[in-house]
């Protein structure tokens, strides 16, 4: 605790050079103790509610940048009011166990979120919204509104970031609640390295104990049966309990493979929510989001530079967010201005690979058939169904019109993405959009926004 004062009064000593003397008198002075560290949040105490938010809404981002030069873990300030200090120390002494517990010690050490995950940095687009919806509900009324809640979608989402939203958002409500964090390959760890030493009982305790248990990568569990058999019983504890689950996978839980059915279809029992690869107007919202937390200066990078940007890299957002990192990085140490030619060479390793990827025009493609049912509001399986219906026969007509002029994929190969349909009925679609795009300007003000949503520059 010694080593987090002294770090707040040096930050303290930062603020009083930076801010007007009168308003560090008023807001600052007073700010000399620090409640407690968990979770990997400082909580320092104010005077009252009225400071706390104007701190909040004013000067915490600016005092958790500075704390980021004096802390080689990721730690964060909070704030908590003398008022609440005190209620939650009474509510302590009022609890005083006949031996030590130190079992919430080691939940607290094992929680493992990364406070940098919160809802307020989290860039909501169509591909993520419900999941979003839904885990701000959870993150409400734990326990209660959806148990378990179960994410699931590809690699790069943002899963793991929306599944700690909720337990810091629960922490920062009650910073007592314990919320563990884990891996499902970690938890198999732990529970062979119990199991070798017989400990069955401290396995268990481990993880009974909490109040909110967010297990991401469940895939994982794959073929480990004695592990599967003690999540499974951990799982009807918990939820018997009404204690939250969170639950992240890359596929559904019943396509999950060499997992029981009796844990998968316990999955199933709350709610389940995907995450898709974001549309480009998402692409670029994240960029942009991304940007502010890298620079103070949002104009750094012009427009056209982040939307090049967001249409290379469609796949996921962990690699658009390191591409933006590579050109601010590239551009910068060598004093390049920020255009598109340089963003080109900057990006130019990673390009490489994803054009020689063999995924990487099934990707594109897929990512083309997303943005088109989304904009004709149908499914993509009715978009590559066998209906005959006109509000699926034409959206069905621009896709394949879209695949061809971008990838000039033969027609035989395009018709496999479309129920194996012949390659005939490829190339009358194909004409068919062609023809109209001379004679309907509604068809062909359409097929320009499609171009543009699909991440195409022409």
């Amino acid at each position: 605790m010694q080593d987090q004062v002294q770090i707040w009064h040096e930050i303290k000593h930062e603020l009083a050079n930076e801010i007007e003397t009168d308003t560090y008198e008023e807001i600052f002075e007073s700010i000399d103790s620090i409640f407690q560290v968990k979770n990997n949040y400082i909580y320092l105490i104010v005077e009252n509610e009225f400071i706390k938010r104007r701190v909040e809404m004013l000067y915490l981002k600016r005092m958790n940048r500075m704390l980021e030069h004096y802390v080689t873990e990721r730690h964060e300030f909070r704030l908590i009011t003398k008022d609440n200090a005190q209620k939650e120390l009474q509510s302590e002494k009022q609890y005083q166990p006949n031996e030590p517990d130190h079992h919430s010690d080691s939940v607290t050490m094992k929680s493992n979120l990364n406070p940098s995950y919160t809802f307020s940095n989290f860039v909501v687009g169509h591909s993520n919204r419900l999941a979003y919806t839904s885990s701000i509900k959870v993150a409400d009324q734990p326990g209660f509104v959806a148990n378990p809640l179960y994410i699931f979608g590809d690699v790069g989402l943002g899963k793991t970031h929306l599944m700690q939203c909720v337990g810091n958002y629960i922490l920062e409500g009650n910073i007592n609640k314990r919320v563990m964090y884990v891996k499902a390959d970690q938890f198999v760890e732990d529970y062979v390295r119990y199991a070798s030493k017989k400990r069955y009982n401290e396995f268990a305790n481990l993880y009974r104990e909490v109040d909110v248990l967010l297990v991401d990568d469940i895939q994982f569990l794959a073929k480990k049966e004695k592990s599967q058999e003690e999540f499974f019983k951990l799982f009807e504890q918990l939820y018997n309990q009404q204690k939250q689950i969170v639950i992240t996978s890359d596929r559904k839980a019943s396509d999950l493979k060499d997992v029981m059915s009796r844990l998968t279809s316990r999955f199933a029992w709350g709610v389940t929510v995907d995450i898709n690869r974001p549309d480009l107007d998402h692409r670029i919202k994240i960029l942009e989001k991304k940007l502010m937390a890298e620079t103070s200066d949002t104009d750094l990078i012009p427009n056209k530079v982040i939307e090049y940007i967001a249409s290379v890299f469609d796949n996921n957002v962990r690699e658009l967010e390191g591409a933006l990192k590579r050109v601010l990085f590239y551009c910068t140490a060598f004093n390049y201005e920020f255009n598109i030619k340089n963003a080109e060479i900057a990006l130019e390793n990673l390009i490489r690979p994803k054009h020689n990827n063999r995924d990487y025009i099934k990707n594109k493609i897929q990512n083309v058939l997303s943005v088109v049912a989304d904009y004709y509001n149908i499914t993509v399986n009715d978009l590559v169904s066998k209906k005959r219906t006109r509000n699926f026969l034409f959206p069905r007509q621009v896709s394949m019109y879209l695949i061809k002029q971008t990838y000039d994929l033969p027609y035989k190969k395009i018709g496999e993405y479309f129920n194996n349909r012949d390659h005939s009925t490829v190339m009358h679609s194909v004409e068919k959009i062609s023809n109209d795009l001379q004679t309907d300007k509604n068809i062909k003000i359409d097929v320009e926004k499609l171009k543009i949503k699909c991440g195409e520059n022409e």
